[in-house]
């Protein structure tokens, strides 16, 4: 939720993302909020935005996705997450078998533990863009926030840098 569908630590909801979401529930996708965060925290944002919510996932444990879905009423077949971290949402839909869709995030976060995380992640990152066939100067504009995307084969990983529109 956090830097993903808002900035951290808000209840507003950017208008480039209410578009996605209104053009996702037009497309009959069904959609629920899975968050790391307290019910505290997400209840008053899900509300705000109406969708469900699944608060306390523990990911990157794919109990807290499990119990989403299970929630939503879908197989995992019909499930993929969207995300920012690679190590709770990438690496937790990857342990529960299901695709992620992995967003910059909104905001540089201001939390030690997510900026250490982050820190941690951009090799990761050069190395799916590495793998994915980018060149050096696709690789310096998908970094910067344009409306590439980036595929990476065989990860199960398909880095979003806004929310598209586009799906199959």
């Amino acid at each position: 939720m956090d830097n993903t569908l808002t900035a951290h630590g808000s209840q507003e909801l950017p208008p480039d993302v209410a578009a996605w979401l209104d053009t996702m529930r037009a497309a009959g996708v069904k959609l629920t909020i899975a968050s790391n965060n307290m019910p505290g925290r997400v209840a008053p944002f899900a509300k705000r935005v109406g969708l469900e919510y699944q608060a306390f996932c523990c990911k990157p444990s794919p109990f807290g996705l499990r119990r989403a879905r299970r929630a939503m009423g879908v197989s995992r077949r019909e499930v993929a997450l969207v995300g920012d971290q690679i190590f709770t949402d990438a690496l937790g839909a990857n342990l529960y078998g299901i695709p992620v869709l992995l967003v910059q995030p909104m905001r540089q976060d201001t939390k030690a533990t997510i900026r250490l995380k982050r820190a941690l992640e951009n090799p990761c990152w050069r190395g799916i863009i590495k793998k994915a066939g980018v060149s050096t100067e696709k690789r310096k504009t998908a970094n910067h926030r344009t409306h590439r995307s980036v595929s990476a084969a065989n990860t199960g990983i398909r880095r979003l840098d806004r929310y598209e529109t586009t799906y199959r």
